[in-house]
């Protein structure tokens, strides 16, 4: 096994960035406002890890995967995901000193993320990203590069609906939390369509 520090920082960059303004980076934002973040954490690295091995061995054949069926499955899961949040910023998720019920048992919340990142992930830019720079710069540092550029993603955004969920009432955050995954949902049908 050969490392190339170079090659690290070129996927860590390059992945880190295509991820940035992705869709997984906001459906991270609003599990962890309803569920325990760590446990969402370790779901979408499982995911992002799994993605990563698979677009390091097998390269392009992530391509031969029907695109709509991903797209519709992704958008079935962000729709189930709009559901819950929408559903949990009612008034009926109070307990007796009116604050809101979380998600917290390890493997609904473990499962729960990895599905929703798994699923979505399938042909996603950064996949393919990835599967190009390790045929060329060396598969262990693409890999690691790659998985870590996508864990610190999902960390950032964590960390970021942590912080508005202090700020903001909860109730209020997983409004919005859900409005934006119904968007993602709409948005996975659209692609459907126009991609």
């Amino acid at each position: 096994m050969h490392l190339d520090l170079l090659a690290i920082v070129t996927a860590f960059g390059l992945i880190f960035l295509a991820e940035l303004p992705d869709k997984t980076m906001f459906a991270s934002l609003a599990m962890g406002t309803r569920m325990r973040p760590l446990y969402v954490w370790f779901g979408t690295s499982s995911a992002f890890i799994v993605h990563v091995a698979i677009a390091v061995g097998a390269g392009g054949l992530i391509g031969l995967l029907p695109d709509w069926i991903v797209r519709l499955v992704s958008a079935v899961l962000f729709g189930l995901g709009a559901f819950m949040l929408l559903r949990g910023s009612g008034g009926d998720d109070e307990d007796e000193e009116g604050e809101i019920k979380t998600v917290t048992g390890f493997w609904p919340v473990y499962s729960t993320a990895f599905m929703a990142v798994f699923i979505s992930e399938w042909g996603d830019l950064t996949q393919i990203t990835t599967a190009n720079l390790a045929a060329s710069n060396g598969a262990w540092s693409t890999a690691i590069g790659a998985a870590v550029a996508l864990m610190s993603v999902s960390a950032l955004a964590l960390l970021a609906g942590r912080f508005i969920a202090k700020r903001v009432p909860l109730k209020t955050v997983q409004r919005i939390g859900g409005l934006c995954m119904l968007g993602l949902a709409i948005w996975s049908v659209t692609e459907i369509f126009v991609g």
